[in-house]
């Protein structure tokens, strides 16, 4: 299974895209058939914003969303307005650190499905899937959001899940 993400022109009728005139962008493998994501948005900076599940089952058995080299739980930000497929924002957070992948913006969710920006501040608010016990609604100011560890699989919201590898909950 694949999360695809795909860019439309605009057809002759500026109310419907041209379904011919479709062009992948960035294809990721899912290894479940849940916790896939589902959320797109263009920020108030004019980027794409993707948000991306761990990929599934139960527990991110493979702690995807730590994974600083997984684009599974994850808020990636791309440019799109380019002939090619994408660049990467100069100022992504991980941009200059080679341990990370440069699509990330943030880190650390379970399945952001609906994420929304403030229209006048740029902030953002994600309703973020929990595993059991706890559904979260992360928010980050837009000046505190480059880089933003939210946690996931150490803690659903504020309560420890799984501390394997994890730093203390004051670093989320």
């Amino acid at each position: 299974t694949q999360t695809v993400i795909e860019r439309y022109q605009v057809s002759a009728n500026p109310a419907k895209a041209d379904s011919s005139s479709g062009s992948i962008l960035l294809s990721i493998t899912q290894p479940y058939t849940n916790h896939n994501g589902g959320c797109i948005k263009f920020g108030l900076d004019g980027y794409l914003y993707i948000g991306m599940g761990d990929g599934g089952s139960g527990g991110d058995p493979q702690n995807y969303a730590q994974n600083k080299k997984s684009l599974l739980g994850k808020m990636l930000r791309l440019d799109v307005d380019t002939l090619n497929r994408y660049k990467i924002p100069l100022s992504n957070p991980f941009v200059k650190d080679t341990s990370y992948l440069k699509e990330i913006w943030a880190l650390g969710v379970r399945n952001p499905w609906r994420f929304s920006f403030d229209r006048l501040t740029g902030d953002l608010w994600i309703g973020d899937v929990g595993q059991g016990d706890w559904e979260e609604i992360d928010f980050a100011l837009f000046s505190d959001l480059p880089g933003k560890n939210f946690g996931w699989r150490c803690y659903e919201g504020n309560k420890d899940f799984n501390l394997t590898g994890c730093n203390a909950k004051s670093n989320y």
